[in-house]
């Protein structure tokens, strides 16, 4: 057991039974859905176009560093004329950006202007400065003048300020008085756009990048101080709306809480570069950040794939991570964060503790409740298909969308449906609504039961997961129950089946009785599967890796069936070797 997992007190464990309760199920009313489209339908009046013109700078205050390292080949690539993301590509040469229609997660890279940092990461000023200001122009050409939904959104102007200022090295080298001047004064007109709108973004990070562009603004344009004291409040604001009291964001995304940290490792550069401190309500934000993102990491220290988020890779995590100055000790029991971790011996276990976000501070949920990771050392055993939001462009859009479901996560299915419902239109709708959690700890071993109600209302079953992990991290032993609640709506057996999705490079030999496999793990390692119920079947499975690429896998499937009492069916993990 390493030294990180071994003391209780960050997390300050409690043994005992509590109940965690969702808020609601539903998104945005119809109201506030017509309040948000009217906002967006007066970026393109006159009004709102007055409200944009004023002075620009003459140049910045000051150019705070960028304390983030980028991504390599996203940067090679850009040095040889293209512009890439997640399996979606275009040449730099001849492309216009008022026609082009790229997927959501590559026009959110090019218009935040985070490719930056990737450029920035493998090139001096002077290989870069050229291949920057391209396509900023190309930007200023399109979205300078013109306020559009896709390119002026709050959280992408928080983002864009961020970058701008980190990097203006690159963009404002030009001796082109005309283009530095549009460029400084497309800057200044998105600083009066998200002084408006900076509360109208979705609430988590989208809200708290947009402030921090606000903040940013304040200290880095001449004549920012009303604007930065305006910010604070707002960014505090954001922030307090983003997390929870155990440092977990709102959307339960680990992913996103990466890209929160990050956030406000960047502003903190704004202060430092006025020779500032970051303010007190955001350090404490960091503090409480970090231990619920080490929660959420693997013994490798990369992160799980929950709530749509990848599998960051462990190196990315450590740069935020060692850049927020914060040194602490994993999460290992969240109260409204909902990740509970089991750690021994190099052995981790994560398990999803909470009801799905609710729809209102989430884009993309995923039914994953009570299913679990398990991770030896480097290697991922268990696992969840997870990348729903971080999958490649190219992927078919009902692949991404099966990425959300129930099935898609290691735990139960009844009746092939989700534990929370997924809508046609995205959103999540009814199911799980309470969590009973009891968590005991001893030397022998730690024990988590847990149940969800996601399935009372349709079924009229409980699903309670029980699992151990022994103190020599050489076993988990798992049930699962389902127990009868409630008015059950069809007569006869209901099936259900239990989903053990394999790691990268797993490969499972199923044994000759049919209730166990033998998993040959990366690294030489040896794990064995039992199970005292139902028939085990080895079955094709698909994991996202970090670049959100589908990477074929296998999984272990117990099918079975619930009569009126319900059904128990235990398994069993142990290392062999």
């Amino acid at each position: 057991m390493s030294e990180a997992d071994q003391d209780t007190s960050p997390d300050g464990i409690d043994e005992g039974k509590r109940l965690m309760r969702v808020g609601g199920d539903k998104g945005l009313s119809l109201a506030e859905r017509l309040t948000d489209r009217f906002h967006r339908l007066t970026w393109r009046t006159p009004i709102h176009e007055l409200r944009l013109k004023g002075r620009y700078p003459l140049k910045l205050i000051a150019v705070p560093d960028d304390p983030l390292f980028g991504d390599v080949a996203r940067g090679q690539a850009l040095l040889a004329g293209r512009i890439q993301f997640r399996g979606e590509s275009h040449a730099i040469e001849g492309l216009d950006l008022r026609t082009l229609a790229p997927s959501a997660g590559f026009a959110d890279y090019l218009h935040s202007f985070a490719w930056l940092r990737d450029l920035s990461s493998v090139a001096t000023r002077v290989q870069a400065s050229p291949v920057a200001e391209s396509l900023m122009e190309r930007w200023l050409a399109a979205h300078g003048e013109k306020v559009t939904a896709a390119a002026w959104r709050p959280d992408l102007w928080g983002r864009r300020i961020l970058f701008w200022t980190a990097h203006a090295p690159l963009i404002l080298s030009s001796t082109d008085l005309i283009y530095r001047s549009k460029v400084l004064n497309a800057l200044a007109r998105g600083a009066r756009h998200i002084d408006r709108s900076a509360d109208k973004a979705l609430a988590g990070p989208a809200r708290v990048a947009a402030w921090c562009g606000v903040v940013a603004a304040g200290l880095l344009i001449p004549g920012g101080d009303p604007r930065r004291a305006f910010g604070e409040a707002g960014l505090s604001r954001a922030i307090g709306g983003a997390l929870y009291d155990d440092g977990g964001v709102v959307n339960r995304c680990p992913e996103a809480l990466l890209d929160l940290l990050a956030l406000l490792v960047m502003l903190r550069e704004s202060y430092a570069a006025r020779r500032l401190e970051l303010p007190d309500f955001a350090h404490e934000a960091m503090v409480r950040i970090v231990p619920a993102l080490l929660g959420s990491c693997h013994a490798d220290r990369g992160l799980a794939s929950w709530q749509g988020g990848g599998p960051v890779p462990a190196d990315t995590v450590a740069q935020v991570i060692a850049a927020s100055g914060i040194r602490t000790r994993p999460l290992r029991q969240a109260r409204d964060w909902g990740y509970q971790r089991l750690a021994a011996a190099g052995v981790v276990l994560i398990v999803d503790a909470a009801p799905p976000p609710v729809a209102r501070v989430v884009d993309g949920g995923c039914a994953s409740t009570l299913a679990f990771e398990l991770s030896d050392g480097p290697a991922r055993i268990i696992v969840n298909c997870g990348g729903a939001r971080a999958a490649d462009a190219w992927l078919p859009r009902q692949l991404i969308e099966g990425l959300r479901t129930t099935a898609a996560h290691s735990t139960l299915t009844l009746a092939d449906t989700n534990s929370t419902a997924i809508h046609a239109d995205g959103t999540l709708g009814r199911g799980v609504a309470e969590v009973e959690l009891v968590r005991q700890e001893s030397e022998g071993a730690s024990r988590i039961e847990a149940s969800h109600d996601g399935y009372v209302r349709r079924h009229g079953f409980v699903h309670r997961r029980q699992l151990v992990l022994t103190g020599d991290g050489k076993e988990v032993r798992g049930d699962d129950v389902l127990l009868p609640k409630g008015k059950r709506r069809k007569p006869g057996a209901t099936p259900f089946a239990i989903r053990f999705h394999l790691g990268q490079g797993v490969e499972a030999s199923p044994t000759a009785d049919g209730l166990g496999a033998v998993l040959r793990v990366p690294g030489g390692a040896i794990w064995q599967f039992r199970t005292r119920d139902g028939m085990l079947a080895v079955e094709d499975s698909l994991w996202i890796d970090g670049e959100g690429r589908p990477i074929a896998t296998q999984q272990l499937v117990i099918a079975g069936s619930a009569e009126a009492g319900g059904a128990t069916v235990g398994w069993a993990l142990k290392r062999a070797r």
